[in-house]
């Protein structure tokens, strides 16, 4: 006999989002926090919604279908939201300019025409000079109003040459920087290499003035932040290093180039002293190429001189060397300034390995310099220069974007089973996480793997809202399994429930990933993330393979991954009514599970023609009341429950 229930006016059908098209959805008010040193990977569509935001203080890698899925940050009427605030690339440490930790992401394979989101990028790095000097840049955002930049930098930035406030443009073929003459004008999909004028330090990047808007102050000190569309891949052609700086220097750089600026007056190759100071016949300033990193991903220049079968597709015959820092500003005891810190590399140039400096991982908004022996036409691809990790990859490891084997893709599991005082058990739940799980109540069957527990089990957890907790619309129903999705209610809690504490004296937890237990003892996953559980009044704990704890209460919350702030959303401050018309298939008939605060209850039961059949008044709530229904009627009824308190829970029982 097939039996359904349903909570009356409480099941609504969710358009907002489409399946085909958003794999990682946020909702208005809601937050997806991605942890440093963690990887969350989507393999779809990315889109948040009204105030939400995904927070990424670690690396968000998103592999779209171009022909399906967006990246888009939307209001709460599907309008796009271009003013930042909703996609936010976080500095861990703002205060720490050389080594601070940041948030990257990944963008590949989502059509221009389905590339409408923004993404807001703090930032902060050392001052490049002192006086009237020019910040190195790169601006990794497509379409971006150079407008913009006065805003989010605190100083207004103008549209004439030799003001030491205009903003420069390296032109790699001319060797010589073009300013930008219409503040409307936009970033081009291009590795630019920009610097940005400071007349008298009006322009510190390593100190955001105090009066500067930012998104969010972070707990070690302020930071600027720049927001735009991210950069394709598909709009960022292979570069062609050829005829860099092919032009007549004159003796010793006395030539002008078409600004009247002699050449020697401000173009410096470090590399190429041996073959001359712009004498005729030598390359000092020739074959150069100053390049800005054009994502919002490391890149690593570790390997391009290198020949590897399992490379990145960059082998670069004749380069001769790279620079990728400006250095720092630094003020002597007598009171004169310097810069210190620049990075070297060269390259041997029959192995391709390198000498010099260590590292040669290029930061979003970092800028480098390449150097080639001669005029021999190359390639360089960054878009297969991407890389997480903040230290270069070995010549002996393939290249892949992650720094690490991406095991994010398993579905995670914790199953919470009930003992009573013999260690006998009485029932269990499960709670499942994978990336492609869906948050929340559920409108189509077709990709779930929840299931709903009966009026038998004698624990279950809630459907969750997506800022964690109840959802409080859908507490008409219980699950045996509950899932929800890594990357997007990673922290956030669901709610364990019992309504039998009287027998169910403890938990053991048996946790799986892939159908596999993991080792006895043992919290983490492979994806670097565990599951977590807090008692009533508790603190947070691990959930450990195998543990056995002692129940304390009838409500739990069960995370994956540990939260960072375990005061959630108002509405959790009142548990909602959990009262429960069920179905329990031990008895072959329905039940009232009354919630555990209730004391005493009435309860109606109307058939569809409204007529009552069943009236009960100050029932018992300590044990389940059972609907007692002539069971060769085949009719539909209305179950109307009040506690004494005067909370009402309305069901419907279809039979």
């Amino acid at each position: 006999m097939r039996k359904s229930l349903f909570a009356i006016g409480l099941l609504a059908a969710i358009n907002s989002v489409q399946a085909q098209s958003v794999l990682l959805h946020v909702d208005n008010a809601a937050t997806t926090y991605v942890s440093a040193g963690t990887l969350v990977y989507a393999g779809g569509g990315v889109q948040t919604r009204g105030t939400g935001i995904i927070d990424v203080h670690g690396n968000m890698m998103v592999e779209g279908n171009s022909s399906t899925d967006v990246f888009r940050t939307v209001d709460t009427g599907g309008n796009p939201q271009t003013t930042g605030g909703h996609i936010v690339l976080r500095m861990n440490n703002p205060s720490d300019l050389t080594s601070s930790t940041y948030g990257q992401l990944y963008v590949n394979g989502i059509s221009a025409a389905n590339l409408t989101g923004v993404v807001s990028k703090e930032y902060r790095t050392q001052r490049h000079g002192n006086g009237n000097y020019f910040q190195q840049i790169a601006l990794p955002f497509a379409g971006k109003a150079y407008s913009t930049l006065s805003t989010e930098l605190g100083k207004t930035f103008s549209v004439n040459r030799w003001t030491q406030n205009e903003i420069l443009t390296w032109n790699n073929a001319t060797a010589v920087s073009n300013h930008v003459t219409n503040m409307a004008d936009t970033t081009p999909n291009a590795p630019l290499y920009y610097m940005l004028g400071s007349k008298n330090n009006n322009l510190d990047l390593s100190t955001p003035p105090a009066t500067l808007a930012t998104i969010a102050p972070t707990a070690t000190g302020s930071v600027f932040t720049l927001t735009g569309k991210p950069v394709r891949s598909e709009d960022l052609a292979a570069v062609t290093l050829q005829n860099g700086g092919n032009v007549n220097f004159g003796t010793n750089g006395n030539a002008v180039n078409q600004y009247n600026e002699k050449y020697n007056s401000y173009l410096q190759d470090q590399f190429d002293l041996p073959n001359g100071y712009f004498t005729a016949t030598g390359t000092y300033g020739k074959n150069i190429y100053q390049f800005g990193n054009p994502y919002l991903t490391n890149l690593d220049l570790s390997q391009i001189g290198r020949n590897e079968a399992s490379g990145d597709g960059n082998y670069i015959t004749n380069i001769y060397g790279v620079k990728y820092t400006a250095g720092a500003v630094v003020t002597a005891t007598n009171g004169s300034t310097f810069t210190t810190g620049a990075q070297i590399i060269t390259y041997d140039a029959n192995t391709g390995t390198n000498a010099g400096d260590t590292g040669l991982i290029i930061k979003p908004m970092q800028t480098f310099v390449l150097k080639l022996r001669d005029n021999t036409a190359q390639t360089l691809n960054f878009s297969t220069l991407r890389r997480f990790s903040n230290v270069p990859r070995a010549s002996t490891t393939a290249y892949s974007v992650t720094a690490a084997k991406n095991n994010a893709g398993t579905l995670k599991q914790l199953g919470v089973i009930a003992l009573d005082a013999a260690g006998k058990e009485l029932g269990r739940t499960y709670y499942v996480v994978s990336p492609n799980a869906t948050t929340g109540h559920q409108t189509s069957a077709a990709t779930t793997i929840q299931a709903s527990a009966t009026g038998g089990d004698a624990i279950g957890t809630f459907e969750e809202s997506s800022a964690g907790g109840y959802d409080y619309n859908n507490t008409n129903y219980w699950l045996y399994i509950n899932e929800a999705n890594e990357v997007n209610f990673k922290g956030k809690n669901i709610k364990l429930v019992t309504y039998s504490p009287a027998v169910v004296k403890s938990y053991k937890f048996e946790i799986k990933e892939n159908a596999e237990p993991i080792a006895d003892g043992a919290h983490t996953l492979s994806s670097g993330i565990g599951f977590y559980y807090k008692a009533p009044n508790g603190t947070v704990q691990q959930a450990v393979q195998g543990a056995v704890i002692p129940v304390a209460g009838t409500e739990y919350d069960l995370y994956y991954g540990e939260p960072s702030n375990v005061v959630l959303a108002t509405a959790d401050t009142k548990a909602p009514v959990r009262t429960l018309v069920v179905y329990n298939p031990a008895i072959d008939d329905y039940i009232v599970r009354f919630d555990p605060n209730w004391k005493k209850a009435d309860i109606e039961v109307y058939d569809m023609s409204g007529k009552l059949v069943i009236s009960k008044k100050a029932v018992e709530t300590s044990r389940d009341f059972v609907i007692e229904l002539d069971k060769a009627i085949k009719n539909s009824y209305m179950v109307k429950v009040v506690s004494g308190n005067g909370d009402v829970v309305n069901a419907k029982i279809l039979k």
